[in-house]
């Protein structure tokens, strides 16, 4: 998503501004990191999932599913700063689409992002459903339009505490002290060892 882009973005400038090094990304190690990747790959399975009814709940499914791996990474690397935030935007998605079957949208909002051209064509996926009085949690749905260099998207209350979560753990990692002994680079024995006890 764009606008995440672009928190990612300002996040490494205001890094940079407080000190921070482009080199540190280098160094940046997260436990099970693969599980990212995963949850991605599962999201951009769904863009191969007919959008016909009789297949609408394999394609939820997998959109749930690509939930999973991203839980599990948050969890097991909680410590790193924003990762909390991160993992609340991921479980409050979650717990939404579950709760509806599909991404809530507002229509309203839609048509803001559009540049108020009304715009329907989230009602083609199945990983979104349209907003109205039966939704549950509708206030977690995507509601917040959003309009970035010509482009319109609609985001939910999750989106932003995941891309603000995100956008501070960057910028922890690009601030962190200059680490002198990399993971996994051999050095020589230094003059102490030449020594033995006697």
């Amino acid at each position: 998503m764009l606008w995440i882009v672009i928190v990612l973005l300002v996040a490494t400038v205001v890094a940079l501004v407080r000190g921070g090094r482009l080199a540190n990304l280098a160094d940046i190690r997260l436990r099970l990191w693969w599980l990212l990747p995963l949850g991605f790959l599962l999201q951009l399975a769904t863009a191969f999932v007919p959008t016909e009814n009789r297949w609408r709940g394999v394609g939820i499914g997998l959109v749930l599913l690509s939930f999973v791996p991203l839980l599990v990474l948050v969890i097991l690397n909680r410590e790193r700063s924003g990762m909390w935030l991160a993992g609340i935007g991921v479980l409050l998605n979650f717990s939404v689409i579950a709760l509806n079957g599909g991404m809530p949208v507002l229509t309203e909002a839609a048509n803001v992002a559009a540049g108020g051209i009304a715009s329907s064509s989230f009602e083609e996926s199945f990983k979104h459903v349209r907003l109205d009085e039966t939704t549950r949690l509708s206030f977690l749905g995507d509601v917040i339009p959003m309009r970035l260099l010509g482009q319109g998207q609609v985001v939910s209350l999750g989106d932003v505490f995941l891309a603000v979560g995100l956008g501070r753990f960057l910028e922890s990692e690009l601030r962190r002290p200059v680490r002198w002994f990399k993971r996994g680079v051999s050095s020589k024995a230094g003059s102490a060892t030449r020594f033995r006890r006697t």
